[in-house]
């Protein structure tokens, strides 16, 4: 019984890792397109073709249903719509940590916590100091994002040598700052509230609700009701991207049916198609118990699972890398960078990402272990602390998409959206230096840490067996 319960708690763990090597390869994979991508956008709109950029980006779209119309640019519908799916990911990323990842037991979540909530205050605070005499203040929140992708993408650029818990610090550390950060978007920049548009977002909500009462397992069929929500939160005067959030945080989490019936499910599909491909039976007669497999197999897993694993791929891939083309654009020719105001911007955004987010994220971690309250992960050093502090600096795409919720004239918004880049590419090679210089071990460590590996590996095996 006590083995059963080894090899089941050993297969689960092997799920978990293989599920986050899943997920950091992505966002390591994604963090160079979006650098690609931002870089494509900054020569474009500074290029002889400067204006078709512009002009590709204002171009309407819509649509027209009787006497009701519905016209907007296509930067609304990346900025507002397809962010929308990120936020979905963004959602589900929390609810999954909360159900069973660091956030799920207090005593491991408080580390993370605390670092976010030290990652955030004392950018916001540099940022205010350096901008308390200009009109600006509101753009307090830009510097406190941190780009997830951006920074697990730079910590893959160091290597395997990075011990695990580190990884999934940065990793925990960025999504309690996403969830920071949509609490601020939903509290501070959402303007001129009507409580209409939140009934009809409570509308959607409740309908999700009920078909995930009736057994609705399909993602399509959610599609409705999430456009119902989406809608609302634009009606109410709440940022409609905040639609994802509320949907991925509803996702069960939990599979639809029960696991037992799935395995049944799955066994009868796999005996009858053994049995009719020793038959030599035509395709077609294997078409449905491959479907019954897949069934099978879709129902074994929860539909937080499912939904990410479908999403996660085109959110990384496709859709952050378009919002990266889009805004990342800034022109250098009409960038006025001589009145104070501008100065303030960019000076205080660039400042808190470099300085003030790496001090932030260190200190209360530093406080928090010596208080007694926490403990560093096995493996994870101080050295190894000041990384991550650094690559928090790189704020990027939850960033540019603050500032635009902020800056309301192009000038200012052009500026910020610069600081971001300059202080996001500044704070990832700063981590890079860093990493190499005193968090990777030395090539002479490094050789003396893999003989010493390899004679512990030959002396086990040569070692007799009881």
């Amino acid at each position: 019984m006590l083995q059963h319960s080894a090899q089941r708690a050993q297969r689960i763990a092997h799920k978990a890792f293989t599920a986050l090597e899943h997920f950091l390869h992505i966002e390591a994979a994604s963090g160079i397109i979006l650098l690609v991508a931002a870089a494509a956008a900054l020569l474009w709109a500074n290029s002889p073709f400067a204006a078709a950029y512009h002009h590709l980006w204002e171009l309407p779209i819509g649509f027209q249903l009787r006497g009701f119309a519905f016209s907007k640019p296509l930067h609304f519908w990346v900025n507002d719509g397809l962010m929308t799916v990120f936020f979905l990911v963004v959602g589900i990323e929390i609810r999954r940590e909360i159900h069973e990842g660091s956030l799920s037991d207090l005593r491991q979540a408080v580390l993370p916590l605390a670092a976010a909530v030290g990652g955030v205050a004392a950018p916001a605070l540099i940022y205010v100091a350096v901008n308390h005499s200009s009109g600006e203040m509101k753009g307090w929140a830009v510097p406190t994002a941190t780009d997830i992708a951006f920074a697990v993408g730079v910590l893959a650029l160091l290597g395997k040598s990075i011990p695990g818990n580190l990884r999934i610090f940065l990793l925990t550390l960025a999504i309690v700052d996403d969830i920071i950060a949509v609490v601020i978007i939903a509290c501070f920049y959402s303007s001129g509230l009507d409580y209409a548009g939140f009934v009809i977002a409570a509308l959607g909500v409740a309908t999700v609700l009920v078909m995930q009462r009736m057994s609705i397992g399909s993602a399509p069929a959610y599609l409705l009701p999430g456009v119902v929500i989406w809608t609302g939160l634009l009606v109410s005067g709440a940022h409609p991207t905040l639609a994802g959030v509320v949907l991925g945080l509803l996702t069960p989490v939990v599979p639809t049916f029960r696991r037992e019936r799935a395995l049944v499910k799955m066994s009868q599909a796999t005996h009858s198609v053994t049995e009719k491909s020793a038959a030599h039976e035509s395709p077609d007669e294997l078409a449905k118990p491959l479907q019954m497999l897949r069934l099978a197999q879709r129902e074994m897993l929860a539909p937080v699972v499912r939904v990410q694993w479908s999403l996660h791929p085109w959110v990384a891939y496709g859709i952050m890398p378009l919002f990266a083309l889009a805004n990342a654009g800034v022109s250098f020719s009409g960038l006025d960078l001589s009145g104070g105001e501008a100065q303030y911007v960019l000076i205080g955004v660039i400042v808190a990402l470099i300085v003030g987010k790496p001090l932030g994220v260190f200190v209360s971690t530093w406080v928090c272990v010596k208080a007694g309250l926490c403990r560093l992960p096995t493996g994870v050093g101080w050295r190894g602390v000041a990384l991550i502090a650094l690559l928090a600096g790189i704020g990027f795409t939850m960033s540019i998409f603050i500032a635009m919720l902020a800056f309301d004239d192009p000038q200012t918004l052009a500026v910020s959206k610069l600081a971001v880049l300059i202080g996001s590419v500044a704070a990832g090679l700063l981590g890079i230096v860093w990493g190499l210089v005193g968090v990777l071990p030395s090539p002479e460590a490094a050789d003396i840490s893999h003989r010493t590996s390899t004679l512990d590996q030959g002396r086990r095996k040569a070692e007799p067996r009881p």
